[in-house]
């Protein structure tokens, strides 16, 4: 059964080779990192763990038993009690419930580990996927996004409140 665990040093390889392998299904719905991402992922990759560190995010990996990454989950937090989400999951995993099964668990987690009251995600119209796992997850539309805020595509802004812990 897959775990879902904070980010850590030693998810690098595992991360690397999860976006690597998945990186044109995910140029599919999303748009791409570009070559600059993977030639620059270790820099990268060490900026997200520093800014885990000093609080401004809490990002999560979902570790198959194999440890491969089966997908990315990221909590970036606006001011202490509201965070925009961020996820992926690979190709192997796509429609089988992963994503709503894990962006549920996340919820939990944000409220009663990090004390958040409300999350919000951006998705773009084409991204059907996306939108159900929002839907299916508690989350409501609440309006346009801006094309900046999901790489150049139109798109809308989805938020849940969160129960207190």
């Amino acid at each position: 059964m897959p775990l879902l665990q904070h980010l850590c040093a030693d998810h690098a390889p595992a991360a690397l080779a999860f976006e690597v392998t998945n990186r044109a299904y995910f140029a599919g719905s999303i748009s791409d990192r570009g070559d600059e991402f993977f030639d620059q992922f270790s820099a990268r990759f060490n900026a997200l763990l520093a800014d885990q560190e000093a609080g401004g995010g809490a990002y999560y990996v979902l570790v198959a038993e194999d440890g491969s990454v089966l997908g990315r989950f990221n909590l970036i937090f606006v001011d202490h009690v509201t965070a925009e989400l961020g996820y992926r999951v690979a190709q192997q995993v796509a429609g089988r419930g992963v994503a709503t099964a894990t962006v549920g668990e996340l919820s939990q987690l944000a409220a009663g580990q990090h004390g958040l009251r409300r999350l919000r995600a951006a998705t773009s119209h084409q991204n059907i996927a996306s939108q159900k796992v929002l839907l299916n997850t508690g989350f409501v539309a609440v309006g346009p996004a801006d094309p900046a805020d999901i790489g150049g595509k139109t798109g809308t802004w989805y938020e849940r409140a969160l129960a207190a812990m």
